[in-house]
């Protein structure tokens, strides 16, 4: 058994100080005489990024196979694919010995706007916690591990190095540290990498509350923290915070601060030695598990396919879908031929090959084909326009394929608007006028506004489906997979109605998340406003049925566990897929919440006719929300609404259970204390019914009853008005009141 403390306690200071900073941009030091080897991370999440051997350019990388991107694979909801995601990315690292994957990004989609979006799982954080929990698991079954990423609230590109997310405690608990929570608790990643931004004005890489305070001590996490790459702003502080590891090297500055600090008595040596001992526990971790793999490109190729298709969301359906291929088609549009089919900027993929629509669809059928549009520019070009027009005319189907242009969205910038370019609203307007039989295959990173949306017959929504797209593409089109995506955001209607809108902008180098808890679906079907697509959403070419609902029990102490079963049946002609997702409504009324939240999903894979049971179980945390009155996650007693849903907006069951807290909150009675709070409150109920009798009220103009609004938003100080009682008195009913309490 190796002794690591033994191994740290042999280094020198220097050596010590410079475990805690890399070689250069991907390595980790070494020391060489102790036995300790030099290892590389490598940039992911959806590919492995390596940089080449010897390369100058840090753009350099090796041939790799690139899977689908985070907005597609979370639309899967499906835990089995990430983990199998994860093994794959796992066997690739391990091949091309890579001790940790920069992965997965779990942030939340507070907009549609933020360039990095095509990265992050969702606008909910557990959706998005489950799907990294295992992707995370996935690749470290591989003896690989993962650097959960970006930690925390990096929810814009836009000055993501200075900008300070404002968020109160309650809406960074619930909405964007609950991504990471389960993800770290239960997916155990190896290290955690924080963001640039700061968080209430401190540094991510010099918070102790997040470095320390939760992810480790309340958290539990025992790997180590690295920064994003150059976001260090005080590394001696960033050492007491937490941070333990600075990527990329600073050139030796950096390490020369902490020995400095150290030998001045700023810094504790004892606090150098946990980092160090975190690091290398890591670096050993994976040198124990080092494997000499060859991983199969053209398997792996396939497995994107598969992965792909799972993932793709279909967003209409009048019938047109899926193709015949007998049919006269015509594929138009530039991305038919070169498809987007992954993001812009580090986690950017060199990939071994790519599958385009058109060079796909050629082992099914033979179709016309019009570019449409250019890519490098967003201008009409007219004369592609009417090649495009007339070879639809010509055709009985006409499949269009749109999306986002590279220059649209990357990460280091944000989009300024939600369109498609123009050249192509205005190619798809041009071909439904000729064509009724028109379908739109989307190829974006976020959500984009539809214009057209009511003169298409069909969307199919692929995202960044990595570079079997196209392959992907074909076997959907045509019905050799059944689409079983279900979307993993919300698209509003337009980009004002987004809950963030009037918050967005970086202002004085601070960012106001004002709508607090009310992001993406919490904040829409609160306002009950109208969307495009609702999250949870996705069509099938099959048809289900959802029945026999059935709680485990009717009543239970928030310690106790739910078993929510129901029984599911595929009413279609078709075998497919269906995305079971249960919500959780509170009627307890006792603080503002959303109207419901997603608690758990089940996928389902259902043949023709066949019916299955479901079960899901859910616990404390699927009925709580995060009370700042005590810093702890609290349900409250009383009715909450099981909800099966098809998507947030399609509930098609539902059962009430009722919850009895074993948590009591800490009330203290005063003077501005309302008789409506003392009501409320079981042990102080029956003396305030007793005064109530004793309260003359008619000096107060009418005749009042106790319980009516009036009466229970009085504090007690105004005792003194309606009953003349002296301010002697109130401090004794007071002292009385919270004598019961203790």
């Amino acid at each position: 058994m190796r002794d690591i403390k033994q191994l740290i306690n042999q280094m020198t200071l220097q050596e010590k100080a410079g475990m805690c900073s890399g070689l250069d941009f991907w390595r980790l030091k070494s020391v060489e005489r102790l036995g300790i080897p030099k290892v590389m991370v490598s940039d992911g999440p959806h590919g492995l990024r390596k940089q080449k051997d010897g390369a100058s350019d840090v753009n350099d990388s090796i041939k790799a196979v690139c899977f689908p991107a985070g907005c597609a694979t979370a639309c899967s909801f499906d835990r089995d694919l990430l983990y199998n995601l994860g093994i794959l990315l796992g066997e690739e690292c391990q091949a091309e010995n890579v001790s940790i994957l920069l992965g997965p990004a779990v942030n939340i989609k507070r907009s549609p706007l933020c360039g990095r979006n095509f990265e992050y799982f969702s606008e909910d954080p557990y959706l998005s916690s489950e799907m990294a929990c295992n992707y995370i698991q996935g690749v470290q079954s591989q003896g690989v591990g993962t650097s959960l990423k970006h930690f925390a609230a990096n929810n814009q590109e836009s000055r993501r190095m200075t900008a300070s997310a404002q968020i109160d405690e309650r809406t960074l608990r619930e909405i964007y540290l609950a991504s990471f929570e389960n993800a770290v608790k239960v997916g155990k990643p190896w290290a955690v990498m924080c963001s640039y931004n700061r968080i209430n004005e401190v540094f991510a890489s010099e918070n102790k509350k997040l470095l320390t305070d939760i992810l480790r001590h309340e958290w539990e996490f025992d790997g180590y923290v690295m920064s994003d790459w150059g976001a260090v702003n005080n590394r001696v502080e960033g050492l007491k915070a937490g941070l333990d590891l600075e990527m990329p090297g600073s050139h030796g500055t950096n390490d020369k601060l902490i020995i400095e600090a150290i030998n001045k008595g700023i810094l504790d040596e004892t606090t150098l030695d946990e980092a160090v001992e975190r690091i290398v526990t890591k670096i050993f971790e994976f040198v124990d598990n080092r494997q000499d793999a060859i991983f199969n490109r053209d398997v792996h190729h396939e497995a994107a396919r598969k992965i792909a298709t799972q993932s793709a969301v279909l967003l209409k359906n009048d019938g047109v879908l899926p193709l015949n291929k007998e049919a006269k088609i015509a594929f138009i549009g530039a991305f038919a031929k070169s498809p987007r089919f992954q993001g812009g900027g580090s986690s950017h993929i060199n990939t071994y090959k790519v599958s385009s629509a058109l060079e796909a669809v050629s082992n099914v059928t033979s179709v016309s084909y019009a570019q449409g549009y250019e890519l490098d520019v967003d201008q009409i070009n007219e004369e592609l326009v009417q090649e495009a027009i007339q070879v639809a005319k010509s055709s009985e189907v006409a499949v269009i394929f749109a999306g986002l242009p590279d220059f649209f969205e990357s990460e280091g910038y944000d989009r300024t608007h939600m369109q498609l370019p123009n050249c192509q609203n205005e190619l798809i307007k041009e071909v439904v006028k000729v064509q009724p039989n028109t379908v739109v295959v989307l190829h974006n990173g976020s959500p984009v506004e539809m214009p057209w949306i009511h003169d298409v017959k069909g969307v199919l929504e692929m995202y960044l489906a990595g570079q079997a797209v196209g392959l992907a593409t074909i076997d959907l089109l045509f019905g050799r997979v059944n689409p079983s995506g279900k979307l993993a955001e919300t698209f509003p209607l337009k980009l004002s109605d987004n809950p963030s809108y009037l918050n967005y902008q970086v202002v004085d180098d601070l960012i106001h998340y004002r709508e607090g808890i009310f992001v993406g679906y919490r904040y829409y079907d609160k306002k009950e406003m109208n969307v495009l697509f609702p999250f949870g959403y996705g069509l099938s070419y099959t048809t289900f049925e959802y029945h026999d609902l059935v709680l485990s029990r009717k009543e239970m102490l928030d310690t106790d566990e739910l078993v929510v079963s129901l029984k599911i049946t595929n009413t279609g002609a078709v075998a497919g897929k269906e995305v079971v997702q249960l919500y959780v409504s509170d009627l307890t009324h006792l603080t503002i919440r959303p109207i419901k939240e997603l608690k758990d999903f089940v996928k389902v894979e259902l043949q023709a006719g066949e019916t299955k049971e479901v079960q899901m179980t859910l616990d404390k945390r699927a009925f709580a929300w995060y009370n700042e009155t005590i810093s702890d996650w609290y349900v409250g007693t009383g009715e909450y609404e099981i909800l099966i849903g098809k998507s947030s907006r399609e509930i098609v069951l539902k059962d009430v259970i009722k919850v009895q807290s074993t948590v009591e909150l800490p009330f203290k009675v005063t003077a501005n204390t309302t008789f409506g709070d003392l009501m409320k409150h079981e042990t102080l109920r029956p003396i305030i019914e007793s005064l109530a009798k004793q309260i003359d009220i008619s000096n107060v103009g009418q005749e009042i009853d106790f319980n009516l609004e009036l009466i229970q938003d009085t504090p007690l100080r105004e005792l003194r008005t309606i009953q003349n009682i002296d301010n002697a008195m109130i401090e004794y009913l007071i002292q009385t009141f919270n004598h019961y309490l203790s």
